[in-house]
């Protein structure tokens, strides 16, 4: 029989278990930080928001986005990114708004609460890497930092 382990260790695999793992733990410390509003902290708490809605946390522009360009830069249909957008802003963390430079649009942008979610997700993801550093020594996190850059074509300044 074929040796199988090359499946359950290949770089695809470790790569897809260590980014739910990091964003399992963002969504864990954003469901018990005290900024969160306690209502989106429950949410999160409960698993109702997950590592899906963090790509609106991740995507959206602080002076708003076009739906097709949300869905575009998470790599997700249109009706999909729709979906997340609508139970955002059923949570209060987005509203839709007329876009000034063409009346059949809408921009998506955050809302206060929004913001205070936005820097509630800044600082989990500062903590979640400390965190990944500490676990794996400074030297090992630098260099899975730039070997992830390189090989996604997405740099740190993106």
């Amino acid at each position: 029989m074929d040796d199988i382990r090359w499946r359950l260790t290949h770089l695809g695999r470790l790569l897809g278990h260590a980014a739910r793992r990091f964003d399992e733990r963002v969504l864990h410390l954003m469901a018990h930080d005290v900024q969160v509003p306690l209502a989106l902290s429950n949410l999160a708490a409960r698993g109702q928001v997950n590592a899906a809605h963090v790509h609106v946390t991740r995507h959206l522009a602080l002076e708003g986005s076009r739906l097709t360009d949300l869905a575009a830069q998470a790599g997700m249909t249109k009706q999909a990114m729709g979906d997340l957008v609508d139970q955002c802003e059923a949570w209060g963390l987005v509203t839709r708004e007329p876009d000034a430079r063409d009346a059949r649009a809408r921009l998506v942008k955050f809302t206060d609460t929004g913001l205070a979610w936005l820097a509630a997700f800044r600082s989990a993801v500062t903590q979640a890497e400390a965190e990944f550093r500490a676990e794996v020594g400074d030297e090992i996190a630098t260099v899975v930092m730039l070997g992830l850059e390189a090989y996604s074509g997405v740099g740190a300044a993106a």
